[in-house]
C-alpha cells in the first residue's frame, strides 16, 4: 500500500528527533558505552529510591534502586522494549493478523505505546486527517473522538449503525457517490478515513457482528481506505468466543487498532496501544516524540512487571474476573429498567461495554430533561445529543453506565427516571 498518500502535510513533515534517535541509540548500548550526548537530568538527583506495590492478590511488585532509576528517567518513544514486545505476542496470539509475517514495507504489525488510547487517536488524527477530508464514522460516538476530530476542519459523514454496529449497505450506499477507480486520482474528495468502534460501543453498546465487519473490510479495500478500529472494550465482550477483529482479516495492512489497559488495569495508569502497519505506526512515534516523547516510564514498568509475572495465562484469567463483574452489573441494569422503565423507554441488551442506550418515548430531546430536570429527581444520565456529530440536533437518548454503580442505585435512579420521563411526556 502507498501510506504516504494517506498523510497529512504536517505529518509528512515530520522528522525524527536527533536527540530522541541518540536516546534510543544509547539504550541499546552496551554499559562500556560513554555518552556525553544527552541532557538526562542524574537519576541520582532524585528524591524516589525504591518501591513495593501489593496487589491484590498478595503478590507484589518491585522496584529496587537500579529499576526506580530507569522508571524516573526518559525512555524510548515507542514504549518499553519489554512491554511492547508482551504486548505484541498478545496481539499476535488473540489476533492471528496476517500482517504480523509481512516485511516493514508490506505495512508489518507493530506497536507503540500511548498515554491511553486516546492519546494515539488524537496523534492518529493529526497523521491522517486534513482540512476538508471526508471522514466516515458511525454515529452516536465516543464523545472524545468529535471532540478531537471536529477542530481538524473536515467533514464528518455518518454511517447509519444498529445494535450489531455499523450497516455494509448503508456505508456502500454513502460510499457511492464516488467512483472506486478514481479513488487515487488528485482532488478525489473519497474518503480516506472509516472510523469504528467494533465492540460495545460507547455509547450504544452496540457491537459489529464478524460478517459486518468482513464486508466493511471489503468496502475498504475496494475504496483503498484505512479503518481505524478504536476497540477499548474489547476485553469487555461478555460472551465467548470474542468476535474475530478487523486486525485478524486485514490482509492489506490498511487497520491501524487502538487499545486500553483503562477498562482492565487502571485509567489513571493511561497506558493504550497503537497497532498497525509498520509505516504508519513508525509515524505515529514522530509526533509522540514531538508532544509528550514518551509515556510514563513508571507506569509502563509497573504494568510490564505485572504482566510478565501474570504470563498470558495470568492476564486472561484477570480479565475473566473483569467480565464477570461487569456482566454483573449489566444484568443488573437491564433487570431495574424491566421493572421501572418498560411502559417510557426502549433499548436494547449490550454484549460488551459498559453502557446502555435508552430510548425515552414521547422526549423528542433530552438535553433539557437531563441537565435541568434530572438534577431536580437527583438522577444524572448523559443526554444522547453530545454523542452526534451534530450536538444541537434533537435525540431522545440518553446513556446510563452500569460501572460504577451498586444494585440499590441503579435500581433507584431507574425509578426517578421513570418518575421524570412520566412528567416530561
Amino acid at each position: 500500500m502507498n501510506y504516504s498518500r494517506f498523510l497529512t502535510a504536517v505529518s509528512a513533515a515530520r522528522k525524527p528527533s536527533p536527540i530522541r534517535v541518540l536516546t534510543e541509540l544509547q539504550q541499546r548500548s552496551p554499559p562500556t558505552l560513554i555518552s556525553l550526548a544527552g541532557g538526562v537530568p542524574n537519576p541520582n538527583t532524585f528524591p524516589f529510591h525504591s518501591a513495593s506495590i501489593r496487589l491484590k492478590d498478595g503478590d507484589t511488585v518491585t522496584f529496587d534502586e537500579a529499576l526506580m532509576k530507569r522508571a524516573l528517567q526518559y525512555s524510548v518513544s515507542n514504549g518499553m522494549p519489554e512491554l511492547v514486545t508482551w504486548m505484541k505476542n498478545l496481539q499476535t496470539n488473540l489476533h492471528h493478523p496476517p500482517t504480523a509475517a509481512y516485511s516493514p514495507e508490506q505495512g508489518q504489525m507493530d506497536m507503540c505505546v500511548t498515554t491511553g488510547s486516546q492519546e494515539g487517536l488524537c496523534k492518529l488524527f493529526e497523521m491522517l486527517v486534513n482540512p476538508g477530508d471526508n471522514v466516515l464514522l458511525d454515529a452516536p460516538t465516543y464523545a472524545g473522538t468529535l471532540a478531537a476530530l471536529q477542530p481538524l476542519g473536515c467533514n464528518l459523514i455518518n454511517v447509519p449503525s444498529d445494535q450489531h454496529g455499523m450497516i455494509p449497505a448503508a456505508l456502500k450506499e454513502v460510499l457511492s457517490r464516488w467512483d472506486p477507480s478514481q479513488v487515487h486520482e488528485p482532488g478525489s474528495t473519497a474518503p480516506k478515513i472509516l472510523y469504528t468502534i467494533p465492540n460495545g460501543g460507547n455509547p450504544t453498546g452496540a457491537s459489529m457482528t464478524t460478517q459486518r465487519k468482513r464486508e466493511v473490510y471489503e468496502l475498504a479495500r475496494q475504496y483503498d481506505m484505512l479503518i481505524i478500529e478504536d476497540d477499548p472494550y474489547y476485553f469487555l465482550q461478555f460472551e465467548k468466543p470474542w468476535a474475530p477483529t478487523f486486525l485478524s482479516m486485514d490482509v492489506d495492512g490498511r487497520i491501524i487498532r487502538t487499545d486500553s489497559f483503562s477498562k482492565i488495569l487502571s485509567s489513571g495508569l493511561r497506558i493504550g496501544f497503537v497497532t498497525g502497519p509498520k509505516p504508519l505506526v513508525d509515524r505515529v512515534v514522530l509526533h509522540i516524540q514531538a508532544s509528550t516523547m514518551h509515556t510514563s516510564s513508571f507506569t509502563q514498568l509497573m504494568v510490564s512487571q505485572l504482566l510478565h509475572s501474570w504470563g498470558q495465562e495470568g492476564f486472561l484469567r484477570h480479565i475473566d474476573g473483569v467480565i464477570e463483574f461487569y456482566r454483573k452489573q449489566r444484568d443488573t441494569m437491564i433487570s431495574s429498567a424491566n421493572k421501572w422503565l418498560t411502559d417510557v423507554a426502549e433499548w436494547y441488551v449490550p454484549s460488551a461495554g459498559m453502557f446502555l442506550w435508552i430510548k425515552l418515548k414521547g422526549i423528542a430531546d433530552t438535553q433539557q430533561l437531563i441537565m435541568e430536570k434530572a438534577l431536580e429527581k437527583e438522577v444524572l444520565l448523559v443526554p444522547g445529543g453530545v454523542f452526534m456529530i451534530n450536538s444541537s440536533d434533537p435525540c431522545p437518548y440518553v446513556r446510563a453506565s452500569f460501572s460504577l454503580s451498586t444494585p440499590e442505585q441503579i435500581d433507584e435512579a431507574f425509578r426517578r427516571l421513570s418518575l421524570l420521563i412520566k412528567d416530561a411526556s
